[in-house]
């Protein structure tokens, strides 16, 4: 009886071990992984959460770029660390939707192996062209395109994401052939760009409105229902010929799948306690991005409902990941 008495024992101060570690999370720094190079919108929201998380959890929380396979290298990663809260994940639609449609041996599954914590931000894309680009708007580009097919190109933060995609439903509405190229980040691209190595890209306002106000990129059309309201000019694709035309871009931040309950639910109150900080919100408004707090079980239905949407893309597209 004394073994069992003594296993007994060992289990009840296993589990207030594990009791005690919870209610003192965080008592270490946190770990945010980005899944795509520094310089970008997704790493300029980031570092935005992070700082005010930190401030307010009173522990570092230190940004990790880990580029590669259009996020879903972040993805991987994040879903073998240790499932203690220490490492999250500000991920995007590309490895939590989109991957399950494209990878075949996608070496995670998002809905088992990834937690869902709070969506982050939402937002419209602008799409930009070099000055050099003979087109003023999205019609004459179109036009364009149709009269020299495959000469135009469009870069994207790689293969499945939300640019990528955007781009592939552009062609599928507008009927014309424009090659895609595909890059590790929005920084990365910039410098192409801006250089006229590559025609357009379906940027974020936080990567592009610099260059836009400068004079040095052309915005030609945004991928919301509605026009921007920091690009007032700018007319939507919908606007320009392509009715109901919408591809937003959004960021929502997981967790480990098998993180404890109480540990989640702790990332959500404290996040959401960030998202909806004036300062915050004001701060991604700048970037053209809104914030967009939600429990677990709704960021949960939003992931599936967009996986589902954008499984139809791919397989019309009949895109093949690399």
């Amino acid at each position: 009886m004394s073994r069992f008495r003594n296993a007994a024992a060992f289990a009840a101060l296993a589990f207030a071990g594990a009791a005690a570690a919870q209610s003192n999370f965080p008592s270490k720094p946190i770990t945010l992984v980005v899944g795509f190079a520094a310089g970008g919108a997704t790493d300029a929201s980031a570092r935005i959460i992070a700082k005010k998380l930190s401030e307010n959890v009173k522990q570092s929380v230190i940004v990790d770029n880990k580029a590669g396979a259009g996020g879903n290298l972040a993805a991987q990663l994040v879903a073998n660390a240790p499932p203690d809260g220490y490492t999250i994940h500000l991920s995007s639609v590309g490895p939590l939707s989109v991957a399950p449609s494209l990878v075949k041996n996608l070496p995670y599954d998002p809905e088992k192996d990834l937690a869902p914590l709070t969506m982050g931000v939402v937002f419209p894309a602008v799409f930009v062209v070099h000055p050099s680009v003979p087109a003023k708007n999205l019609t004459e580009l179109v036009a364009l395109a149709k009269k020299e097919p495959g000469t135009l190109n469009y870069a994207s933060t790689g293969v499945g994401s939300a640019s990528h995609l955007a781009g592939e439903m552009l062609k599928q509405r507008a009927g014309v052939d424009i090659v895609h190229i595909p890059y590790k980040g929005g920084g990365p691209i910039m410098t192409d760009l801006l250089t006229g190595r590559v025609t357009g890209y379906f940027s974020t306002l936080s990567t592009a409105g610099p260059h836009i106000e400068a004079g040095k990129l052309r915005a030609i059309a945004t991928s919301g229902l509605t026009r921007m309201a920091a690009l007032p000019n700018v007319p939507t694709v919908a606007e320009q010929g392509f009715p109901g035309f919408e591809a937003v871009n959004w960021y929502a931040l997981v967790a480990p799948g098998k993180t404890p309950p109480a540990i989640l639910d702790r990332l959500n109150a404290e996040l959401v306690k960030v998202l909806k900080d004036p300062d915050v919100k004001k701060q991604l408004a700048e970037h053209g991005m809104e914030p967009v707090p939600m429990t677990r079980p709704q960021l949960a239905a939003y992931i599936k409902k967009e996986r589902e949407a954008w499984a139809k893309v791919i397989a019309t597209a009949g895109i093949k990941a690399d």
